[in-house]
């Protein structure tokens, strides 16, 4: 899925590591979910959302839609 993590994150001046202990995630997750190599969890998705105060369609694209 794709997905403007990284350039959230960067604009925020976060670092993957405090970004991961942040939400409580791994930064090795943080660095799959940026390079499009794994999908988070819809609660996980939530909390990325939460904490960029965006609603999770602005941070996370739907493949299946034009």
């Amino acid at each position: 899925m794709k997905n403007c993590l990284r350039d959230l994150r960067k604009g925020r001046g976060l670092r993957q590591a405090e970004l991961a202990d942040a939400l409580e995630i791994s930064r090795q997750t943080i660095i799959a979910i940026e390079a499009d190599k794994y999908d988070p969890s819809l609660p996980m998705a939530y909390r990325f959302a939460a904490f960029f105060d965006l609603p999770v369609e602005a941070i996370f694209f739907n493949p299946w839609r034009d």
